[in-house]
C-alpha cells in the first residue's frame, strides 16, 4: 500500500501567510498600497491606492489574500471589490512624496520575504508634504562672551550664552577644607553629604520632587579651596534651578536625623578607602608635604566623624559663606535675565570682607602606613611653587604631566591610549611587573604638588621607585625630551581643555573657579598661547625646579621593601 504523507495544518496556514506578507511588501514596493488598516470592528480591512484615490475593502483574512492576488496579477489597478466612500480620508495617504523617490527606494526591512534588493533608501533631507523645513543650523557658532555682574554686596554673577536646549548652572564658594580648624575637621566632607538636604524653605522630599519633575541632575562636591553646588536642566527651567541652588547652599537646616544618616555613610566610605589606593595616596601626600591648610583632611577622619554636628556646620556657614565669596555661574541663559532671577535671592547674603586664606607652608615628609594588602602603593611628590597665580608654569606642569603620561597596565580607554606618553614607552611597556605608573598634580592658588605614583609587587617597589626618578631626572635634563615628544604633549593638552569646555556643565565650573582665583574668566585663547610658547627648555627648566624642592613620599600597602626617605631623597639632592 502506497504510504502518503499529510502535511501538518499549521504548514500550509504559514505558507498561506508567508504568500500573503510576500504579496503585500511586493503591492507596497510598487506603491500600488498606500495604507492597509483594520477597521475598529476588526472585521474589515482597507487598502488604499494612492494614485487612483481609491481603495478595497476585504470582510476577512481570505478575502484580503485573494484581494492582494488579484491587484499583484493586475498592477494593482483596475479591480475593485468594495468601494468605500467614507475611507477617503485614508485613501490620499502616500507612502513616498514622489514617484521618482520610489524608483530608488529600497525593498525594505521585508525585502528578505519578497527576494528584493535593497537599493537605496529615500533621502532624509526630501521635504515631506505640508511640513515647514525649518532653517539650517550653522557650522559654528561664535561662543557667548563672559559677562560678570557684582551685586552690592560683593556677590558675582557670570554666564555666557551658548547654543543647545540645556543650561547649566552652578554655586561656586571660597570655601573648603583649608578653612577648617581641628574642632571642624570633616565639615567640608560633611557639607558635600548634606547638599541638596532640608532647608528652611523645603523638606528633602519635596526638592527631591521639585528636581524631579523638571528632569534636572543636581550634584555637590568639596575641595580643599572652594565648593560647588551645581545644577543641570532645560533652560525653561532657569528660575526653579536658581532657586534650588541658592535655598540649598544658603538655608540649610542640618536636621538631627539627616546628620546622622549623612556620618554613618561617612563612616561606611572610610571603611572601602582601601579599595582606593590612589586617593588615599593623594591624601598621604598633603598631610606629609604640607603645613597649614593644605595639610587638612579633605576626606573626614574617624575621629572627626565621632565630633561632628549639625551646630558644627551651622558655625562653618555662618563664618564663611558670606557674599564676596559666592561666585553665581551658568552656561546656556541670557545674563540680563540671569541677574534679574538671582539679584533678589542673593541680595541679602551678609557682606563681610573675604577672608585671607590660610597659609599654607611646603615642607616635604613621609607618610608610611603597613597594611594587609598584596601590593605596595607608592608616590613620590615636589612642589609645584606659584601655583594657578603663576600661570605660565601651572600651563607648563599640565604639559609635563601629558609628557610624562603612564597610567595602569591595561587601559579602560581602549588600545593606543596613552600610549606615546614617556612613562609608557620607558616603563609600562617594559616593566610588567607594574600595575601602574603615572605622573599626577594638584594644583591650588598658590602653590601644588607634582610627582608620579606607582603599584606594584613589594619585591618591585624598590626598582620602581628608581625608574620614577630615572624619568623625573630626565625631565630636567636638556637634550632628554624630544621636541616631538614636546609637541604632541602640547596638542594633546590643548585638545582636553577644548573638548571639557565643549561641555555646558565644565565650561559653567570654569566661569565659576576663574573668578574665584582671578576675579574674572580669562579667554581659552589665553591658555592655548601660553602652552603655544613653552619650549623644551621651559619644560626642563620647571621639572629641574620642581625636584629641587624637599621628597614627600607617601607609601601604603605591604611598604616592607619601600627604601628610606633619605635614600629616595638622595636620588634627586645629589644631582
Amino acid at each position: 500500500m502506497k504510504r502518503i504523507d499529510l502535511v501538518p495544518l499549521w504548514v500550509l496556514q504559514l505558507n498561506r501567510c508567508i504568500n500573503l506578507v510576500q504579496t503585500l511588501v511586493w503591492l507596497f514596493r510598487i506603491n500600488r498600497v498606500g495604507l492597509l488598516v483594520r477597521t475598529p470592528s476588526e472585521s474589515v480591512w482597507i487598502m488604499s491606492d494612492p494614485d487612483l484615490n481609491s481603495g478595497w475593502v476585504a470582510r476577512s483574512c481570505t478575502e484580503l489574500s485573494d484581494l492582494a492576488s488579484i491587484l499583484s496579477r493586475s498592477g494593482g489597478a483596475g479591480y475593485s471589490l468594495q468601494q468605500q466612500a467614507d475611507s477617503a480620508r485614508i485613501f490620499g495617504t502616500v507612502r513616498y512624496a514622489s514617484s521618482s523617490i520610489v524608483q530608488r527606494s529600497s525593498g525594505g526591512f521585508l525585502s528578505w520575504l519578497t527576494g528584493g534588493k535593497a537599493s537605496q533608501l529615500p533621502p532624509l533631507d526630501f521635504p515631506l508634504p505640508g511640513v515647514t523645513v525649518p532653517p539650517p543650523l550653522p557650522d559654528f557658532v561664535e561662543p557667548g562672551k563672559t559677562q560678570i555682574t557684582t551685586l552690592p554686596n560683593g556677590a558675582k554673577i557670570a554666564s555666557e550664552t551658548s547654543p543647545g536646549p540645556i543650561a547649566s548652572i552652578g554655586l561656586y564658594v571660597d570655601c573648603g577644607s583649608v578653612y577648617e580648624t581641628p574642632s571642624s575637621f570633616g565639615a567640608t566632607h560633611l557639607l558635600e553629604r548634606m547638599a541638596f538636604k532640608t532647608t528652611r524653605n523645603r523638606s528633602q522630599l519635596r526638592l527631591v520632587r521639585e528636581v524631579e519633575a523638571i528632569g534636572g541632575s543636581v550634584a555637590a562636591s568639596g575641595t580643599r579651596e572652594q565648593m560647588s553646588y551645581t545644577y543641570d536642566a532645560l533652560k525653561t527651567y532657569v528660575p526653579e534651578m536658581v532657586e534650588v541652588l541658592i535655598d540649598s547652599a544658603k538655608n540649610p537646616v542640618f536636621l538631627d536625623w539627616e546628620v546622622s544618616e549623612q556620618l554613618k555613610k561617612l563612616k561606611t566610605e572610610l571603611g572601602e578607602l582601601s579599595s582606593n589606593p590612589q586617593g588615599l595616596l593623594l591624601e598621604a601626600v598633603h598631610s606629609a608635604g604640607y603645613s597649614g591648610g593644605l595639610a587638612n583632611p579633605l576626606i573626614a577622619p574617624e575621629s572627626a566623624i565621632d565630633r561632628l554636628n549639625g551646630t558644627i556646620l551651622e558655625e562653618f556657614i555662618a563664618e564663611h559663606y558670606t557674599a564676596p565669596r559666592f561666585v553665581l555661574a551658568a552656561s546656556g541663559v541670557e545674563h540680563e535675565e540671569f541677574v534679574s532671577i538671582a539679584e533678589p535671592l542673593l541680595s541679602d547674603l551678609p557682606k563681610v570682607p573675604r577672608q585671607e586664606e590660610p597659609k599654607s607652608v611646603y615642607i616635604g615628609g613621609e607618610y608610611r602606613c603597613q597594611s594587609v594588602s598584596p601590593k605596595t602603593h607608592i608616590a613620590l611628590a615636589f612642589e609645584v611653587p606659584g601655583g594657578w597665580y603663576k600661570e605660565k608654569e601651572a600651563m607648563a606642569v599640565t604639559v609635563l604631566q601629558m609628557l610624562l603620561g603612564g597610567g595602569g597596565s591595561f587601559s579602560a580607554g581602549g588600545p593606543g591610549k596613552g600610549m606615546q606618553s614617556r612613562l609608557y614607552i620607558n616603563v609600562l611597556s617594559q616593566f610588567p611587573q607594574l600595575e601602574s605608573f603615572s605622573a599626577f598634580n594638584s594644583i591650588y592658588n598658590h602653590t601644588g604638588l607634582f610627582g608620579i605614583q606607582a603599584t606594584s609587587g613589594p619585591e618591585f617597589v624598590s626598582k620602581a621607585v628608581d625608574l620614577a626618578a630615572r624619568e623625573l631626572l630626565a625631565a630636567s635634563t636638556a637634550g632628554q625630551v624630544e621636541q616631538a615628544q614636546l609637541d604632541r604633549a602640547k596638542e594633546s593638552t590643548k585638545s582636553a581643555i577644548l573638548m571639557n569646555l565643549e561641555s555646558k556643565k565644565l565650561a559653567s565650573e570654569d566661569i565659576g573657579r576663574q573668578i574665584l582665583t582671578y576675579g574674572e574668566r580669562k579667554p581659552v585663547e589665553h591658555f592655548l598661547k601660553a602652552i603655544d610658547q613653552l619650549t623644551l627648555k621651559d619644560i626642563a627648566s620647571l621639572a629641574e625646579k620642581i625636584i629641587s624642592s624637599p621628597l614627600t613620599l607617601a607609601s601604603w600597602g605591604n611598604v616592607i621593601h619601600v627604601p628610606s626617605y633619605e635614600s629616595v631623597s638622595r636620588k634627586f639632592h645629589a644631582k
